[in-house]
């Protein structure tokens, strides 16, 4: 259903005339940009503004997590509708890959992080905090496990 729904947008895509190479594996190298990229740095500036033992430091990480998890969860999210139309483009069932289902895990992760983060982490409070770093942290792995999946489904296509 969810490719019956995009295929009228793959299809104005597809007579773009893009190469497919650039339909076959831009999106995994551009989200792997992000993942590796964006991702590391975000969640080792997450890590390292609760952990550094030096205040300025530990500002710096904070500040700079605040000015990049948004980008990356908005990059991520991009990525995600890219990966769906590529994958339709190419006629490739959608849901019944673990790259669908483990793409869909990350973004519900990183938007209950980030509702957790703009509610100012429920007045502050350190339960909530714990519980952003882990579920950060949790993306981050399942990231990890997507783009495994991922590029598991490329070779395969």
């Amino acid at each position: 259903m969810l490719s019956e729904m995009l295929e009228p947008i793959a299809s104005q895509f597809r007579e773009m005339g893009i190469p497919e190479p650039i339909t076959h594996w831009g999106h995994p190298v551009m989200m792997g940009i992000v993942i590796f990229a964006m991702g590391s740095f975000v969640g080792f500036s997450g890590w390292r503004g609760r952990l550094a033992a030096d205040a300025d430091v530990a500002q710096k990480s904070r500040s700079d997590h605040r000015k990049i998890a948004p980008w990356m969860f908005l990059f991520m999210a991009m990525g995600y509708t890219g990966g769906l139309l590529s994958l339709v483009m190419q006629e490739h069932t959608v849901m019944e890959s673990p790259h669908f289902w483990t793409g869909s895990a990350v973004l519900v992760l990183l938007a209950i992080n980030g509702l957790i983060s703009a509610t100012g982490f429920g007045g502050n409070k350190d339960a909530l905090r714990t519980a952003h770093a882990f579920l950060g942290s949790t993306a981050l792995a399942v990231m990890l496990v997507h783009a495994i999946v991922g590029l598991k489904l490329g070779l395969s296509i």
